[in-house]
């Protein structure tokens, strides 16, 4: 009994600590566009125009890439339901996340009780942009498009 109450408590935590973003409006929303569709760029080509400051973060993890390729890629699906082309890429960083993860054992007898704890640290890497459009046959300069991994399925 006492394991599925841990199981449950430490579901509820987890969640806690789920993936998450936010958005402030600063123009006009678009029609969505595929997320595959949109750039990242260190600053913004001329003749963008600015449609959102956007926020992500991870999932509660332990700092690894993934965590921030995942950040990144919320981002891009963020701007393309916005119908944003582009996000010009703020800033990427990492915040101990509020949940900490455990694993415990216990045993409780007529004449004997004990148990263990470990605690694991975690961690949710966070990502920073403005969606952008960028309007067709706007010339980019290669340099100012920051390569982003492919999503895996």
């Amino acid at each position: 009994m006492s394991f599925r109450i841990a199981t449950v408590v430490f579901a509820a935590l987890l969640a806690s600590g789920c993936a998450s973003s936010s958005k402030v409006m600063l123009g006009q929303a678009r029609a969505a566009i595929d997320p595959a569709q949109v750039q990242v760029y260190r600053v913004p080509p001329a003749g963008s125009l600015e449609i959102a400051q956007l926020e992500s973060k991870s999932a509660v993890g332990f700092g690894t890439q993934g965590q921030t390729d995942a950040a990144v890629a919320r981002l891009k699906r963020e701007a393309a339901a916005l119908g944003a082309n582009g996000i010009v890429l703020l800033g990427v960083g990492s915040s101990g996340s509020p949940v900490g993860m455990s694993v415990g054992a216990g045993s409780y007898g007529r004449h004997s009780g004990g148990g263990l704890s470990m605690g694991i640290p975690t961690t949710q890497k966070q990502a920073a942009g403005v969606a952008i459009y960028v309007p067709p046959g706007t010339e980019v300069d290669p340099s100012l498009v920051v390569p982003t991994p492919v999503p895996k399925n």
